[in-house]
């Protein structure tokens, strides 16, 4: 067998064509030089985010414009065993199992804003979407050992802005028997319900099928509503929690289509945590002035600092949490299929890409 310098092997490229299928496929890709600040990692998992859709279509129509690099390795999450590492490095050594992080070249604690994501994996430098990848010791965490690679691989951007959403605002920690609410099933919704059942809270989850229901039940909510039945369910969703009280916590996902349902829900002095795009544009009106009804804090968050990353590897060992993934994982070579899975919605949780052959 080549040596990992001489090795080809595979890896996906964004290209000039906007869309998923304007992603490229390369399959004797080969390894630079590695410069004394690089860590060159054996990728063995990846998963996807809305963000990754973003990232291959330039965008999200009518709402945000995204300029990417052709030419870049896509995706932004993943997880791997470092193979070698730079001269200056001192922060990993050969064999460590790591996963990313969105941003590099910060310090431990600052935190993430979306002007920043322009020089994020996979959108600034070269992502995870590679069977073998050169990143900045910045770029990376050292994994969970209870975790495979598949499950690993969820937690850099989903998993970290959901432990974010919960723990990082000093002071309103989530906790045991307070009660949480997460809207439908994708990757930031699940990593939130399971830390929310982890410290033992109550969690309340929205979804459109009862497929989706019956699986979200089985991870421990312990009440489901249907948004399609239910278009306005903050009300709803509200007189679920004791005394009509509301929730501590409310993990939004749908933006501005959501936002106004959020409001409805929280219980004075809650926080709502605002951290997706997944509902679209829309023509309502975000209530602003409502949050006075309830006094509460409406928090915008993007992803995490490194060391909530540090934080949340040590929260998953401790609790021994196991992330939920889909029930299709795919190869890399099938990663467009994977994307597809991601686009249409199909998808309960995390979309996964095995990297290695």
């Amino acid at each position: 067998m080549a040596s990992a310098e001489t090795k080809r092997f595979k890896q996906w490229h964004l290209s000039t064509t906007r869309g998923i299928d304007g992603l490229k496929f390369v399959e004797d890709a080969s390894i630079g030089q590695v410069g004394d600040e690089d860590v060159l990692v054996e990728m063995h998992a990846a998963s996807l985010n809305f963000m990754d859709l973003f990232v291959a279509k330039g965008g999200h129509p009518g709402m945000i414009e995204l300029q990417a690099n052709p030419g870049l390795i896509t995706g932004c999450d993943g997880s791997g065993i470092v193979k070698t590492v730079g001269a200056a490095v001192n922060s990993f050594v050969p064999g460590d199992r790591v996963v990313t992080h969105l941003i590099g070249r910060i310090s431990d604690d600052a935190k993430i804003d979306f002007t920043m994501v322009g020089s994020s994996l996979g959108m600034g430098t070269n992502g995870t979407l590679s069977q073998y990848g050169t990143f900045h010791p910045s770029n990376l965490v050292h994994a969970p050992q209870n975790l495979s690679f598949e499950q690993a691989a969820t937690l850099p951007c989903s998993g970290l802005t959901a432990y974010n959403a919960l723990f990082g605002l000093s002071g309103r920690q989530v906790q045991k028997d307070q009660w949480v609410l997460v809207q439908g099933t994708g990757g930031v919704s699940v990593a939130a319900l399971q830390i929310a059942l982890a410290v033992g809270a109550h969690v309340v989850a929205t979804t459109s099928s009862a497929e989706k229901a019956a699986k979200l039940k089985d991870l421990g909510v312990e009440h489901v509503l249907n948004y399609r039945e239910t278009p306005e369910w903050g009300v709803p969703a509200r007189a679920l929690t004791p005394g009509n009280i509301g929730f501590d916590h409310i993990v939004d996902v749908g933006g501005d289509a959501t936002l106004g349902e959020s409001v409805k829900a929280v219980r004075t002095d809650g926080v709502i945590s605002t951290l997706g795009l997944v509902g679209g544009p829309t023509d309502k009106q975000v209530p602003m002035m409502a949050v006075l009804n309830n006094a509460c804090i409406v928090r915008g968050l993007v992803a995490g600092t490194r060391q909530q990353m540090r934080d949340f590897v040590a929260f998953v060992e401790e609790k021994g949490m196991k992330p939920a993934l889909d029930d299709v994982v795919f190869e890399i070579e099938q990663a467009r299929k994977a994307y597809w899975r991601q686009e249409t919605q199909q998808h309960f949780s995390k979309v996964v890409i095995k990297l290695q052959d």
